[in-house]
């Protein structure tokens, strides 16, 4: 796998992004069958798309935000869940559950998705089985995703290759082009 280190960030092309993507629709395919698969946004968002239509499932997205207040972007706050899974999945596509995140810093997103997803009263009483998928993992991470193509050997924060439109604003984005 060709990364980048620099400054303790792992920067990731689009190119090398969709190699670990590809890799992680294989480790699935050879090993769980999935009857939905559900996404935790925003990092999820570009992966959904691709396992989507790889695996050919239907999907559906939940929305957390961790709140940590003014000055601490850095760390990870309380979460808060949106009030409703975004899908067009039926209840019974909820049997076996793939829980997809980008990656696994702390873990506490994924484990808190799990307990969520299995307490949402449209389809808690269909999911049998719930299992993850991410990109990453990094070394401190408490939480053992079940399908993880990259194993990281530290913590180093990871550029992902849509990142960098945080920091441009769209009047940038229309002197460029």
């Amino acid at each position: 796998m060709i990364v980048n280190f620099m400054d303790n960030k792992l920067i990731v092309s689009f190119e090398e992004y969709i190699k670990i993507v590809e890799k992680l629709a294989i480790q699935i395919h050879k090993e769980y069958k999935p009857t939905v698969l559900v996404g935790i946004m925003r990092g999820a968002a570009p992966i959904l798309d691709i396992l989507s239509r790889i695996l050919k499932l239907p999907i559906a997205y939940i929305v957390i935000q961790s709140y940590s207040g003014k000055g601490m972007e850095d760390q990870q706050g309380q979460l808060m869940f949106a009030r409703e899974i975004s899908s067009l999945a039926e209840n019974k596509d909820f049997q076996r559950v793939l829980l997809i995140d980008d990656l696994s810093d702390t873990g506490l997103t994924l484990n808190k998705s799990i307990e969520w997803l299995k307490n949402y009263a449209q389809t808690k009483d269909y999911i049998k089985e719930v299992k993850t998928a991410c990109l990453w993992k990094k070394k401190s991470s408490t939480f053992e995703p079940d399908f993880c193509p990259v194993r990281l050997e530290s913590d180093p924060w990871i550029v992902q290759p849509t990142e960098h439109y945080e920091e441009l604003s769209i009047n940038e984005i229309i002197k460029r082009n």
